[in-house]
């Protein structure tokens, strides 16, 4: 299913005439809302890892959609920062990337609401890892009855 979402987004991007990595949109998104930010800040908010956003930054830079600059407060770190063709970039895919999400809350609402279960599903995941869960099962007196 993602590969065809994937797919269909990459097309709408290509039907604008724009060259667009999908990784690329969560980084993206953030600093539009909220302006420079860390390798570690992005990874936190996005919820992945930062060698995962490292290496979208570093795409990004090549690309000339992002570029880094000195942390006003911390000498150690790096903000990643728009250009301006990435602001420009931004401004030409909102409507876009508004249309994605129309026909994304759409599919959802046909699909009876999967992405609240999602939701769910992650925030039970949040509270205890899988991991966790599975270690806590192992060490159940029930599992060694098995």
């Amino acid at each position: 299913m993602s590969e065809a979402v994937d797919r269909d987004a990459t097309r709408a991007y290509a039907q604008m005439g724009v060259r667009f990595e999908q990784r690329w949109f969560g980084v993206l998104n953030q600093l539009a809302r909220n302006g420079p930010m860390t390798v570690s800040e992005l990874a936190a908010a996005l919820r992945i890892t930062r060698a995962s956003v490292s290496q979208t930054r570093q795409s990004l830079e090549d690309a000339g959609i992002v570029d880094t600059e000195d942390h006003p407060s911390d000498a150690r770190q790096r903000h990643l920062v728009l250009t301006d063709a990435g602001s420009k970039l931004i401004r030409r895919l909102k409507s876009l990337w508004q249309a994605m999400d129309d026909a994304a809350m759409e599919v959802d609402a046909e699909a009876g609401d999967v992405v609240a279960a999602l939701d769910r599903l992650d925030e039970a995941l949040a509270r205890q890892s899988m991991f966790d869960r599975i270690v806590g099962k192992l060490s159940s007196p029930r599992s060694h009855d098995k």
